[in-house]
């Protein structure tokens, strides 16, 4: 139990001036946040994402992709489900998620080599409160202007199929193996109010939830055994007496061990 250790990724697409509480170190641009995940929770990782640039056009494996095409064995990870809660968007800031047709593989790889398929994803105009639910297999990309974060499987298995003309490596025949031709389904967005309690997902890894204030029985059951916990306004309390402000990460035994402020929010995150 206790805070994470951060980890801040310097990347060229990052930020020099990052949104409050976070600072930059002088003369790196951070595009991550990482949290290192606990020997409690090994399977999640939790991120705050913050661009200046585009990001790659890009697709995760399934755990069973990963593991049939011998990535598991080679690299120790598995697949990669995520989901995203905008927390900043300058104007004009878009998320592409998913296509506005049905793509079979033969047009995509014909789209990634020519770059139209930047033009055939659909780009989510955001703003803070935006969410989305990423399965394994969707093909994404987070625009230029965006602070987000992200809850996702421990893994680090990412294919890029199409990244501007930028000089990194692509990985079309292994991103078109496990890539979607397809919309995303719309019940996988949406906005989330800026207060109160309510459950932001729960897929087949993990189950997120919002929670206002202090927690009602029914969640405290519901959160009764190893989570990670993102505080969003307010001081949270551990049972130690470790204060967790806004920018900060924790992992905890259940939620009872918790105290929210009456105030204050946090986002809870356990494995499915």
């Amino acid at each position: 139990m206790g805070k994470l250790a951060v980890r801040m990724v310097d990347k060229p697409w990052g930020k020099d001036v990052l949104p409050a509480p976070f600072v930059a170190p002088a003369g790196q641009r951070i595009g991550e946040v990482w949290f290192v995940p606990p020997p409690e929770v090994p399977s999640l990782l939790v991120k705050y994402i913050f661009t200046s640039q585009a990001l790659s056009v890009q697709v995760h494996p399934s755990d069973a992709q990963a593991e049939a095409s011998g990535e598991t064995a080679r690299t120790g990870w598995g697949g990669k489900e995520e989901c995203w809660l905008v927390i900043d968007a300058e104007p004009g800031a878009t998320l592409g998620v998913g296509f506005a047709g049905h793509l079979d593989e033969t047009a995509m790889r014909a789209a990634a080599l020519d770059g139209s398929i930047e033009d055939l994803l659909v780009w989510h105009p955001v703003q803070a409160g935006d969410f989305f639910y990423i399965p394994a297999g969707t093909v994404h990309a987070i625009g230029a202007g965006v602070s987000l974060i992200e809850i996702q499987q421990n893994s680090d298995i990412t294919y890029r199929l199409y990244d501007y003309g930028r000089p990194r490596e692509l990985h079309l025949d292994a991103g078109l193996k496990v890539a979607r031709g397809e919309p995303l389904s719309p019940g996988l967005q949406r906005t989330i109010p800026a207060k109160g309690t309510m459950e932001l997902a729960r897929g087949r890894y993990f189950t997120a939830t919002q929670v206002e204030g202090a927690p009602d029985a029914a969640l405290s059951a519901a959160y009764d055994s190893s989570l990670l916990v993102i505080p969003r306004r307010g001081t949270v309390l551990l049972a130690d007496g470790t204060a967790l402000n806004p920018g900060d990460c924790a992992s905890a035994p259940n939620l009872a061990s918790l105290t929210l402020p009456a105030d204050g929010q946090a986002i809870l995150v356990k494995p499915a």
